[in-house]
């Protein structure tokens, strides 16, 4: 049964004194659901909740995400408890690689320098030279003097990053599910509805959805855009999680998804309640191996120190 109005706004009173009380501070990915967001200190996407990690005074983090985002916090802050409200969010497109299936193309492809999304496991970070994002890869990709590089695990991300900066990527075959199902039909149906409405997509969408965007930047530079741009009404081509905060942070401006099923059912997994019970239970934890920790930790401070 759903909790009424007056059940969320005591649910959000407990949440808010057990976190005063256990020094807990709590993140949010901009794909969260919006009572998630709105309960939460910070709202970003993974390379600002990467940065902060390792700067917050909390004695424990409530990652609201999925599994990897969680544990990269926990690379970057081991001293601090991080906990994940639901362990079964997990994240397809970052599934699709692994560590040992990567070990064999680094044999296959030896010598060439590795870039690997934030979107990964810690197994495949601790196999990689160099962290990146959606925000800067591109940027990162142009200052490396190499010019055949291994990308993983996006090959959309790796389709534009290779189209901006002429690299050589062997890329992997990977994908976010939610951004290859948002197709060109879509664009221009929204299009259709929104004829003066500007089209902002996510490079992990498809070359031939980018191709058709007027604007191609991440959640954390669509959040920035936002702010400073002329346009008034936006076709975001991302999962739908982002508007609410868009829309909260631009009251004059209109957003509208560029494909309304848009949605990861992972980052919805969870709840106000899940949060509450993992504040109040500190579980469950999440824990990496030590060694594994210390080489990924390696490749995402090489990026943050780029950035």
């Amino acid at each position: 049964m759903p909790v009424n109005h007056v059940g969320q706004d005591q649910l959000k009173k407990k949440i808010e004194d057990l976190k005063q009380a256990k020094q807990a501070i709590i993140f949010a990915h901009n794909y969260q659901p919006a009572e998630i967001q709105d309960i939460a200190d910070v709202v970003g996407d993974s390379l600002e909740l990467s940065r902060l990690a390792a700067q917050v005074k909390a004695r424990m983090i409530i990652f609201a995400g999925v599994y990897f985002m969680a544990e990269t916090a926990k690379i970057l802050a081991p001293d601090k408890k991080v906990i994940l409200p639901e362990p079964e969010a997990g994240c397809p497109l970052a599934d699709m690689a692994n560590r040992p299936d990567l070990c064999e193309m680094k044999k296959k492809f030896p010598g060439r320098k590795v870039i690997s999304y934030v979107n990964t496991t810690a197994g495949v970070k601790a196999e990689t030279d160099i962290c990146c994002t959606s925000a800067n890869a591109v940027k990162l990709v142009s200052c490396l003097p190499d010019e055949e590089i291994i990308f993983v695990p996006d090959r959309n991300l790796a389709s534009y990053v290779r189209l901006k900066t002429g690299k050589r990527l062997i890329a992997w075959n990977g994908y976010c599910p939610v951004h290859e199902e948002i197709r060109v039909t879509h664009l221009l149906e929204a299009k259709t509805s929104h004829p003066e409405a500007e089209i902002w997509a996510h490079p992990e969408c498809r070359p031939e959805v980018l191709e058709k965007a007027d604007r191609i930047l991440s959640t954390g530079q669509m959040m920035k855009e936002a702010r400073l741009t002329a346009a008034r009404e936006i076709i975001v081509a991302t999962e739908t999680g982002l508007l609410h905060r868009l829309s909260q942070e631009n009251p004059g401006k209109k957003f509208y998804p560029a494909r309304a099923e848009a949605i990861c059912q992972e980052m919805k997994k969870i709840s106000p309640e899940k949060v509450y019970r993992a504040l109040l239970e500190e579980k469950t934890e999440v824990v990496v191996d030590e060694e594994v920790a210390a080489k990924a930790r390696a490749a995402i401070n090489r990026m943050i120190e780029f950035v």
